[in-house]
């Protein structure tokens, strides 16, 4: 069953992950900081342009740089940790389901996972977040383990379990910072309150083990800069992770209930069986003590990361995908029971599911009778800002058959949702369509949304590897020209100041991007700078020089 699970996981995960280009910002974010540790040969510290990154831990651009280091600096080796963590996370989450219940329910787990909306995409991408996220899971669930073992009095497997909870929680320290050990933290706390079990969690030999293990696993990295001297660095990640609860880092800003909507269509179909098991139960009776247990954990930590990225300022997607897991095991239980019979799948969850199947399908389908009528969309005037009017100027084919598909989904979808006989079947088949539909997307229409937004830019950096030449832009935020430019790094120590790039004064050739509606104001105070090309709403500039 695991070698099974294993290579269809590898067979979701891992085909045409370098078949279109790393996403500004995060994507190609992490992708340089791993070049330039091959680069330079400092694995040491994290850097972007050759300047200290303090945003991040090294440990997940270490797997890209080793990736990188066999296939080479790449989109298929920036994404393929993230798809070998796919791997993993289904087989620890076949796993931890074996033991909770049986194979036929962990396989359930699984697919329930794999085939939920942004679960699956992101083992696709190049961001930190999935490892991160399994780190954290694993964390909560030793630490769920030892809160059964110490109840039973076997004091010695307890300690063992705190032991590995610490080191997972210390891992997702090394790869993202101190909000793993917060979530874990406030999860573990609520825990202890409600099930009133302060003598077993302020026991000090959890305490010591826990605090010890953590310090060395977790700390590994800023014990390292200390020893080298790097204060500043330390200090300045923290100062930062203070900074992203506080305001809108980079413009990223949101709504009150964005994670909600996020997770409720972003998740979806697993959203909608979730919310079952978060209204007031009365027929979980049927649940083991185990089972039970464990679900208190997952809604607890569920609502620590929904609520506490809803006070945080700063709203990207991503920071609510640590709900993804705990969401799972919760929509797990309410299809178990439905199967079973032990809940009915009420009206309301069918009309849920079909709405959103319809919604989704329906966007997929309009996009290639959109995107092959650009041109009427511009006219309609609709659209007023120049940059998303040059971003649709792109000349992008769109076969019908991704129309098809859509279609077929939806009306797959909708059957699978109100069949009333082999509930099993027909729900398992919903999540398996919805992965087999997700799967063409990544290949069909993915690559046709990058061509508008960022591939005129990608291209005309990857045009200039071979030239010595700088590379910058000019009112707008990106990381792709250091990576698709492979920026190398230069011998005047001046080149990382932008304001001296854009003087005229420098000793190689400058090109500089901008985007179409900053044109007039690069050009009124850049006169040495010739346009080279409009395209796709970016301008491109070479200093006269």
């Amino acid at each position: 069953m695991r070698l099974l699970l294993l290579v269809v996981a590898a067979l979701l995960f891992i085909p045409l992950i370098g078949a279109v280009h790393l996403f500004d910002w995060d994507e190609i974010n992490f992708a340089e900081s791993a070049r330039e540790m091959l680069v330079t040969g400092n694995f040491l510290d994290v850097q972007i342009n050759y300047i200290a990154f303090w945003e991040k831990p090294p440990l997940f651009f270490w797997l890209q740089a080793l990736c990188m280091k066999i296939f080479g600096v790449n989109e298929f080796a920036a994404r393929l940790p993230n798809a070998i963590i796919g791997i993993i996370t289904l087989q620890v989450l076949f796993g931890i389901g074996k033991k909770l219940f049986n194979n036929k329910t962990a396989l359930l787990w699984c697919l329930i996972y794999a085939g939920s909306i942004l679960s699956f995409f992101y083992f696709k991408s190049g961001i930190i977040d999935p490892l991160f996220n399994l780190f954290i899971f694993l964390g909560v669930y030793h630490f769920y383990l030892f809160s059964n073992e110490a109840e039973n009095n076997k004091t010695h497997k307890a300690l063992q379990q705190v032991f590995l909870s610490a080191v997972f929680i210390g891992l997702s320290n090394l790869t993202k910072g101190p909000v793993g050990f917060l979530i874990f933290a406030i999860t573990a706390f609520i825990y202890m309150i409600l099930k009133k079990q302060y003598q077993k969690f302020l026991n000090y030999k959890v305490i010591l083990t826990y605090a010890i293990t953590f310090a060395l696993v977790g700390g590994l990295w800023f014990i390292m800069q200390m020893l080298t001297g790097n204060y500043s660095i330390i200090a300045d990640f923290f100062y930062y992770m203070i900074e992203l609860s506080q305001s809108k880092v980079a413009g990223h800003g949101g709504f009150f209930g964005y994670h909600f909507v996020v997770l409720l269509f972003g998740v979806f179909p697993a959203s909608i069986f979730a919310i079952q098991q978060m209204l007031p139960q009365q027929h979980n009776n049927h649940l083991t003590k185990s089972q039970q247990n464990f679900k208190v954990w997952m809604l607890i930590l569920f609502w620590v990361v929904l609520i506490l990225f809803t006070i945080v300022r700063t709203k990207i997607v991503h920071y609510s995908s640590m709900c993804y897991l705990p969401l799972s095991y919760l929509a797990l239980l309410s299809i178990k029971s439905i199967i079973t019979q032990k809940q009915v799948f009420k009206f309301w969850m069918k009309l849920a599911l079909a709405i959103i199947a319809l919604l989704f399908g329906t966007v997929i389908f309009l996009l290639p009778i959109i995107g092959n009528h650009t041109q009427w969309l511009i006219e309609t005037n609709l659209i007023k800002d120049k940059f998303t009017l040059g971003n649709l100027q792109a000349q992008v084919s769109w076969p019908y058959i991704i129309s098809i598909l859509a279609l077929t989904y939806v009306v797959f979808s909708q059957y699978f949702i109100w069949r009333k006989t082999n509930l099993l079947k027909h729900l398992a088949s919903l999540f398996i369509s919805t992965a087999i539909f997700l799967f063409f997307i990544m290949m069909l229409v993915v690559p046709r949304i990058e061509q508008y937004s960022q591939n005129a830019a990608i291209s005309f950096y990857k045009s200039k590897t071979t030239e010595d030449c700088y590379i910058d832009t000019y009112g707008f935020k990106s990381y792709a020209h250091y990576f698709y430019a492979k920026m190398p790094l230069h011998s005047n120590p001046r080149a990382k100041d932008e304001n001296w790039l854009l003087t005229g004064d420098t000793d190689k050739p400058v090109y500089i991007v901008t985007k179409i509606n900053k044109q007039a104001k690069f050009e009124a105070a850049h006169l040495h700078f010739n346009l080279i090309k409009i395209k796709n709403g970016f301008c491109f500039y070479e200093s006269k020089n």
